[in-house]
């Protein structure tokens, strides 16, 4: 899903990792990407939902992130899931590689964003929830809804 913050370029997010996933730590990664996708990106057509990260050869590579074709671009070489390289330093990616080895963990992205100009993705070492955690975390978020709504309605009685 993408959102704008102040009307600036969209922040790709993938809440889906949030529902299936207990994040742990958190990076900050440059993408190595084709000028055409950039433009996608700022017109916020990619999505996150499948992505993961797979670290093979010292490198780290972002795995099914879709980004649309651009719409006036006529070069016809865009392929939406090819493999893209991340920017990450040498001890970034040792880090990142002894928490997946230690096991039960992988590496998701949580979101794409634009930092001075550039396209960055924040990247996450996560661990499955199992099904029970899942409905704790939905019961959680509805009661909270739920007294949210309580208290503007409270509220707006003059109460």
């Amino acid at each position: 899903m993408a959102t704008r913050p102040q009307n600036g370029p969209p922040e790709i997010r993938n809440r889906k990792a949030f529902h299936d996933y207990q994040i742990g730590e958190k990076l900050e990664a440059g993408i190595a990407l084709q000028g055409n996708e950039v433009k996608a990106i700022r017109a916020g057509k990619a999505q996150l939902r499948d992505a993961f990260v797979r670290i093979q050869k010292g490198e780290a590579y972002l795995y099914h992130a879709h980004i649309d074709e651009y719409a006036f671009d006529t070069s016809g070489q865009h392929l939406p899931r090819r493999p893209r390289k991340l920017l990450l330093h040498a001890r970034e990616i040792r880090r990142l590689r002894e928490a997946v080895q230690s096991g039960g963990r992988t590496i998701v992205p949580l979101r794409l964003y634009f930092r001075r100009g550039r396209v960055k993705v924040e990247i996450a070492v996560v661990a499955g929830k199992k099904q029970h955690d899942k409905r704790e975390a939905m019961k959680r978020k509805t009661a909270l809804r739920e007294a949210e709504r309580e208290v503007a309605r409270y509220t707006k009685r003059g109460g």
